[in-house]
């Protein structure tokens, strides 16, 4: 775990890793996107609309998944204090934040022509809805930090206390009287048909790559930030240290 605290050896890990995640991701995101587009039959009942699923199903994984990073990352800090867990966290933060905005958007957008409504107070909507907020509230924690230069504890208890919200996400549809559908994936089982399985496990693991290629480049530029902000401040040091020594000098 702490191999990679350095930032020398984590950049020249990154370095080769993020554009491999990138691309990859953004092909495979884009050839499962049109193989559900033009390739995948109507469904029976819902027709057309089915295809929605392709961008809604990765946004969803990866709306929760992305606060999972962030809990994860911050428990690193709390417990271990590895020194880029603070980084990894802010990294994941706006990548999360898109994923789940799309994925309450393209559910929306599914929802009108199933459900005829846009929006339903809903126990998984209205979880992934706070899960949206909890993202918001995260940055903004994150921010404020960084400005003010205070420590990045309060951001990381809230990511650890906000992760309550991921398995409430996960099991809505089982604890409460649901509009939306049941798991249609679950342990060692499927109810999704194979022609639109296959196609759908491709556009996860599309989104998750380039989820991944997203991440290390926005840790690449927050480390690069950091390392520009300390070299300013020990200019500032070394520019004030002069002045200092002459004014102690006239005050003997």
């Amino acid at each position: 775990m702490h191999i990679y605290a350095n930032p020398t050896r984590f950049l020249a890990l990154a370095k080769w890793l993020m554009p491999l995640l990138f691309w990859c991701g953004l092909a495979l995101s884009l050839g499962a996107i049109a193989w559900g587009l033009f390739v995948v039959p109507p469904d029976r009942l819902m027709g057309e609309t089915v295809r929605i699923l392709f961008i809604h199903v990765p946004a969803a994984w990866l709306g929760m998944g992305g606060w999972t990073g962030i809990a994860i990352s911050s428990a690193m800090l709390l417990i271990w204090k590895h020194p880029l867990a603070a980084l990894a966290a802010r990294a994941i933060a706006l990548p999360g934040m898109v994923f789940c905005a799309i994925c309450l958007a393209t559910g929306s957008i599914w929802g009108r022509p199933t459900w005829g409504t846009w929006w339903e107070w809903d126990g998984r909507l209205t979880s992934m809805l706070v899960l949206l907020f909890l993202y918001a509230g995260y940055i903004a924690l994150t921010q404020a930090a960084s400005r003010e230069g205070t420590t990045p504890k309060i951001a990381a208890i809230f990511g650890l206390v906000g992760a309550i919200n991921v398995p409430i996400i996960n099991r809505s549809v089982v604890w409460w009287n649901s509009l939306h559908q049941p798991p249609s994936i679950t342990m060692g089982k499927s109810a999704i048909d194979p022609a639109f399985l296959w196609p759908l496990m491709v556009a996860v693991l599309g989104f998750s790559l380039l989820f991944g290629g997203i991440v290390l480049m926005r840790m690449r530029a927050l480390i690069a930030e950091s390392q520009v902000e300390a070299r300013l401040r020990r200019r500032a040091l070394d520019d004030d240290a002069p002045l200092g020594a002459a004014a102690a000098m006239e005050r003997a």
